[in-house]
């Protein structure tokens, strides 16, 4: 029996890994194992993140581990040791770090001996009643008339009646069906002829050239929208198959997947697999564990897939690096940029960093050497950038977000068989609801906000906590009217109606996608050219490629030019060039049209006459000017609590720990009010921590941190630390 400490991460908000005497029995403790251990008056599944000779658990209190789930470590050492070093750097539990990781079914104990699922079958019982025609209730029938064919899954009965699950548990009472589980095949790739790709031009061939295998550096591939990044990936990925190694592919969005997926599988020679939020406990583990074992070559997904399991990793992509999804917002605070280039960097692998807009902390980096800069200045095929034009709302008043010259370039392009984009980013009907007589707003009972009008649903919605109520027909505190103010895409969708009467319009916003599969359902309509106009948020503009479409409308560029956080511009000037790329990127030349108030701001114009390049440059040197980052690093507490004195007592006494333990070297400002300070019922402020080294404010949030934990009044509010906030207000 070993006599070795086993440290081990459970799922629990506390910043330390538990201490286990090793199980009596089974294989030899090994760090990335998964095991079974004892904990308060239960039993818990964690990994083993350590191996040590001591501890200073007394004797008597350490416990024996159960059992250990795997006969070989489940995480590598590399993947362990990435897990641990997030742990420490972003202030986190390494528990719930380390679950992270996982999926939720090998974060139960499943086995890896392959991923399972639930299936019904028929029984002769019966069997012998549908021959004998005793099933009367007709969805009854109709699902065992499918069992009857053969073994069911969940999904193939969902097919069948969407009253299934009540129906078949009516069938196993009955003994007519039964319930087992089943081990899920591992994906294999379509025995299909592959696509070949098109030929590089000479930029594209440059950086394929560099990228190589041995090459292991973090590379910034800088693309102008429509330069052909994607080929770029698949000519690098297929470099990596050639060596035997696996790709790690990491996309913002859900929605951009479907596309991505379908063109690697196309062109590439091996399996591809997908891990997101979207997909059932079951598919995230077989996805999971087919990158574990080597069976797939190509994983893709979402933020979280920087830590899935690699057999032999090769090559990690970071596609539009820009991406604030990139970054959680909520619980582990991390970015799966930053990761990327850790893991990249531990595993001495090359990573690729894409975008036409890189953040400014990329470009900093590529400028200071860390990052190999590669640059894609035209666009694949010969197309051309498109023109752009402003439209001066002071001149030309909007109706229901529509100008006439707006109006006028929609049918003209229409006319012209092409496709047309229109850009809101903000869904609903209208943003708020006006009383006419009081001259009040609808606001949400519960934030400091107000309740957006969605016409289609009849509600009032909060978008910041959920809160919804029915759309109320006049003022409740003096009956007046209510009048709908501003626009949101699903009145923008009732314009477009009633002025292209004849056209198919798909609008593609978080109202429209809440079903699993509306996206790729929405997508295909706007491929197949059956929708000639498409309307939505940034959902709709990012990274796809619509090679039919001729204009972009962009309703309103205004809402970034006033923000009160400093990367306000900068998020403005990525969505104007990522939007206003999605036009003419195939063989038809493109247009933009943009409505503003301000057509001479400083901002659209510099955007206009520099390209986000000049732009980045200027506002770059802003930035080293007012030492905000990249040019120094920012920790900030955030806190809430359901009482606003509770609270601020609260920040109080962190900032007086916080000047304390302060080394010098770190501002500290605050506490101050968030700028939403009310939020689904609670009490919202933070503290904010400025360093110009980065390991100085990593020292004080480590004491900090410690100093929060062990003081009494920290139980009266909830806090985390969110290392390198991307939004500050």
């Amino acid at each position: 029996m070993s006599s070795t400490i086993l440290r081990v991460a459970l799922k629990a908000p506390l910043h330390e890994l538990y201490d286990y005497l090793a199980p009596t029995g089974g294989p030899e403790p090994m760090v990335g194992q998964r095991i079974s251990v004892p904990f308060g008056r239960s039993e818990r599944i964690g990994v083993i993140a350590a191996l040590a000779a001591t501890t200073t658990i007394a004797p008597e209190r350490l416990k024996r581990a159960k059992q250990i789930i795997d006969r070989v470590p489940l995480l590598d050492s590399s993947l362990v040791e990435l897990l641990n070093w997030a742990a420490v750097y972003y202030q986190h539990p390494p528990g719930e770090v380390f679950a992270a990781a996982l999926p939720a079914g090998l974060r139960k104990g499943q086995k890896v001996s392959g991923a399972t699922e639930s299936r019904w079958r028929i029984t002769e019982k019966g069997v012998a009643a549908l021959d004998a025609a005793a099933i009367k209730a007709p969805v009854q029938r109709q699902i065992l008339q499918a069992l009857y064919s053969g073994e069911q899954n969940s999904t193939a009965l969902a097919a069948v009646h969407d009253g299934w699950q009540r129906a078949v548990r009516e069938l196993q009472k009955k003994a007519f069906a039964a319930k087992f589980t089943a081990e899920l095949e591992k994906a294999l790739p379509p025995d299909l002829p592959l696509k070949t790709g098109p030929q590089l031009n000479a930029d594209q061939q440059q950086a394929v050239d560099q990228i190589t295998p041995a090459n292991s550096k973090t590379w910034l591939l800088d693309g102008v929208t429509g330069s052909g990044k994607t080929e770029v990936y698949l000519r690098l990925i297929e470099q990596q198959l050639g060596a035997g190694k696996q790709t790690l592919v990491v996309v913002p969005e859900i929605g951009l997947t479907p596309q991505l997926v379908s063109r690697f599988k196309e062109r590439l020679a091996t399996t591809v697999v997908v891990m997101h939020s979207n997909l059932n406990d079951t598919e995230r583990t077989q996805a999971w564990l087919d990158a574990s074992n080597g069976t797939a070559g190509v994983i893709i997904g979402t933020r979280s897939a920087i830590f899935t399991a690699l057999n032999r990793p090769g090559m990690i992509v970071i596609d539009e690096e820009h991406d604030a999804s990139l970054k959680q917002q909520e619980g582990f605070r991390y970015s799966a940029r930053d990761l990327a280039v850790v893991r990249g960097n531990k595993l001495k692998i090359p990573v690729v960093l894409g975008s036409a807009t890189p953040s400014f902390e990329t470009l900093a980096n590529a400028a200071a050497g860390r990052y190999q800069g590669l640059r894609l200045p035209l666009r694949a095929g010969g197309a051309r950038q498109p023109e752009v034009n402003l439209i001066n709302l002071q001149r030309y008043p909007a109706t229901d977000g529509l100008t006439q010259p707006m109006i006028d370039a929609i049918g003209r392009h229409l006319g012209n068989n092409g496709q047309v984009l229109i850009y809101l980013n903000r869904r609903g009907f209208a943003p708020t609801l006006f009383c006419t007589s009081c001259c009040s707003c609808l606001e949400c009972p519960r934030c400091d906000a107000r309740l957006v009008a969605h016409q289609q649903r009849k509600l009032a919605v909060c978008h910041h906590c959920g809160f919804e109520s029915r759309l109320p027909e006049v003022c409740a505190k003096c009956g007046g009217e209510l009048v709908p103010l501003g626009q949101g895409t699903e009145r923008v969708e009732t314009a477009i109606k009633h002025l292209f009467p004849e056209e198919t319009i798909v609008r593609l916003d978080r109202d429209s996608t809440r079903r699993k599969g509306s996206i790729e359902k929405h997508l295909e309509i706007i491929r197949s050219g059956r929708a000639r106009i498409l309307l939505g948020t940034q959902m709709l503009t990012k990274g796809h490629d619509f090679p039919n479409v001729t204009l972009v409308c962009v309703l309103d560029a205004d809402q970034g030019l006033f923000g009160t956080d400093f990367r306000s511009g900068e998020r403005l000037a990525q969505n104007f060039i990522q939007v206003s790329g999605r036009a003419g990127r195939a063989d038809r030349s493109g247009e933009v049209w943009i409505q503003t108030l301000y057509p001479e701001h400083q901002q659209l114009q510099t955007l206009l006459k520099k390209g986000y390049t000049g732009y980045a440059e200027q506002a770059l040197a802003e930035r080293q000017l007012t030492a905000w980052p990249p040019y120094s690093h920012l920790a900030l507490l955030r806190a809430e609590g359901s009482s606003k004195d509770t609270l601020y007592q609260f920040l109080a006494a962190a900032r007086a720990g916080a000047d304390q333990i302060n080394p010098g070297g770190v501002r500290i400002l605050g506490p101050a009010s968030a700028p939403m300070e009310r939020r689904a019922g609670r009490w919202r402020a933070q503290i904010l921590l400025q360093a110009e080294h980065r390991p100085t404010l990593q020292a004080m949030l480590t004491s900090w941190r410690q100093h929060l934990v062990e003081s009494p009044i920290s139980r009266k509010a909830r806090w985390s630390i969110d290392v390198d906030p991307i939004e500050l207000f």
